[in-house]
């Protein structure tokens, strides 16, 4: 966007420089050709009395004079004067004087249609040339006609100084471009600078950081975004505890029938099977309370455990239920410690939702393995199964073929990309889930 404003603004000025900067270039020109031909006027009509009243032998010298004289100016010629003295100027256009007797005075040059066309009308004409400009001033009253006194400017005395001035005005062109855009710049950062500052808030609130809040500033427009974004804000934080607390809720009330699951388990007549029941039992209510602390758990930062040793403690665990159903498992872990980037609640869920998705989805006597290497990235966890595998196309949170709630894969997903790393199904023959966790922060 700064990028964008500042070019916009160098594209403005710079069609406003051209409007205005060539045409005064043109101007310049004209100023510059006029002041040349003025002079050049000025010079060949500074002859016209003198050849009014002197012959040619008078006049020859007074011309000579005229084209190579740089002195001083003299007295403008004037009647009576035996030697009059025109007007001296330095350098300057030549002039010619054509004599109606065909005689020529001053600068060799032949006689030029524009002077014959002059000395035939008898008035004064300014001829372009290939070369440049001839000025014909006719000096009338003479005994024999018509006398011509030509001044011829050339192309290089017409644009004299052009070049130069053309170079001020192109220089003061960049500067002001160079001005404009830096004012641009300057006012695209104000803009720019408060818009960068929302987008950073929104990464912190989409990064669970629910305290973010913009700091007002910048036009009005993004001030208005930032109020807009921090009432968002404050309104997602309130939804987020309003759920934390209603899932904490409703995790407490599995506490009550809990309890009397332990004492029936407690009232029952064999010790083994009640001392296995009442195991269960407390499983389940620590299972209870970790999600109750984990909803409660306000902006924490995520949990590491070592994978190993809760892979092994889950392994054992559904290898009981393995046992009563004749499943085959095949656990493959490697040596400890790996720890990855989530907790140790988590990740137990995780597991148990996986398998007991294996036991819950396929016939018993299906073998399943479970498997825990490392990785460059932290490790890789797989649950495959023998069984019939995935039979419809969709695993998302909700989905299910069979008839459940579909959020046991989701636990996994989400697990997965909550440590950094990715969550991948392969459907037939059979089922195989691999979760990829990240490491912990600030591990190499």
């Amino acid at each position: 966007m700064r990028k964008r404003l500042a070019v916009l603004v160098a594209a403005a000025m710079c069609l406003v420089l051209v409007a205005f900067l060539v045409p005064l270039a043109i101007l310049l020109r004209s100023v510059t050709a006029d002041r040349a031909v003025t002079a050049a006027t000025a010079k060949a009509q500074s002859l016209t009395s003198l050849v009014a009243t002197a012959d040619a032998v008078t006049l020859r010298p007074a011309v000579d004079q005229l084209n190579t004289s740089c002195d001083n100016q003299g007295s403008a010629p004037g009647r009576g004067l035996r030697h009059p003295e025109p007007p001296k100027e330095c350098g300057g256009p030549p002039v010619t004087v054509f004599l109606p007797d065909g005689t020529v005075l001053g600068a060799a040059t032949p006689r030029t249609p524009g002077v014959a066309l002059a000395a035939a009308q008898g008035s004064s004409l300014t001829v372009e040339d290939a070369g440049g400009r001839e000025i014909l001033v006719a000096v009338q009253g003479l005994p024999r006609g018509t006398a011509v006194v030509r001044a011829f400017v050339d192309h290089a005395e017409l644009t004299r100084g052009l070049g130069a001035a053309w170079l001020v005005l192109a220089g003061l062109g960049v500067v002001l471009l160079g001005l404009g855009a830096f004012v641009a710049d300057r006012l695209a950062r104000s803009i720019v600078r408060p818009v960068h500052e929302l987008a950073a808030v929104s990464r912190r609130l989409a990064e669970g950081d629910l305290d973010a809040r913009a700091r007002p500033g910048g036009p009005g427009e993004v001030r208005s975004v930032a109020a807009a974004l921090n009432l968002l804000a404050a309104r997602i934080r309130d939804l987020v505890r309003q759920e934390r607390e209603a899932v904490a809720d409703i995790s407490h009330r599995l506490r009550t029938p809990l309890t009397v699951l332990r004492l029936d388990a407690e009232s029952l007549r064999d010790p083994a099977e009640a001392e296995r029941i009442t195991a269960h039992a407390e499983s389940l209510e620590r299972q209870v309370t970790a999600l109750i602390d984990q909803a409660r758990a306000r902006d924490s930062a995520p949990g590491s455990c070592d994978a190993v040793v809760v892979a092994r403690a889950r392994a054992e665990f559904w290898s009981v239920l393995a046992q009563d159903q004749d499943r085959a498992v095949t656990v493959s872990l490697d040596d400890g410690p790996l720890p990855v980037a989530v907790g140790e609640p988590e990740l137990a869920a995780c597991l148990d939702a996986l398998l007991g998705n294996v036991f819950a989805h396929t016939p018993e006597g299906t073998a399943y393995a479970i498997r825990l290497t490392a990785t460059a990235g932290g490790a890789r966890l797989e649950v495959a199964d023998e069984g019939p595998g995935f039979d419809f196309d969709d695993v998302s949170r909700g989905a299910s073929g069979a008839g459940s709630t579909g959020l046991g894969l989701d636990i996994a997903r989400q697990t997965a990309r909550a440590s950094g790393g990715e969550f991948s199904v392969t459907r037939g023959p059979g089922a195989r889930i691999v979760l990829d966790l990240g490491k912990p922060l600030g591990m190499p």
